[in-house]
């Protein structure tokens, strides 16, 4: 069951990095039909900006995913104070 979730995870990971990335490539091509709506142009800039905010929410939070999945067995992983299998990191 935890390599089906392990191998989920990656998934995801690869899934939100490249919903990230298309954000990037389709905000140019939205943002001039989006400036024509007279309720939205005022506010261009600002949505503009929400999109590449999002893209940017996307593509690090695919990337977090993938960079715990690949982490090295035995190292710690980042964020979660123990070793990669769980068990908490003894100290003398």
């Amino acid at each position: 069951m935890s390599e089906n979730r392990s191998a989920f995870q990656l998934v995801w990971g690869i899934l939100l990095a490249t919903a990230g990335i298309g954000v990037f490539f389709r905000v140019p091509q939205v943002m001039p039909k989006i400036e024509t709506i007279q309720a939205f142009s005022d506010a261009a800039g600002y949505i503009r900006f929400c999109f590449y905010f999002i893209g940017i929410l996307l593509v690090g939070g695919g990337v977090k995913k993938i960079y715990r999945h690949l982490a090295v067995p035995g190292k710690p992983k980042p964020g979660t104070g123990g070793t990669s299998d769980g068990r908490p990191i003894e100290t003398e």
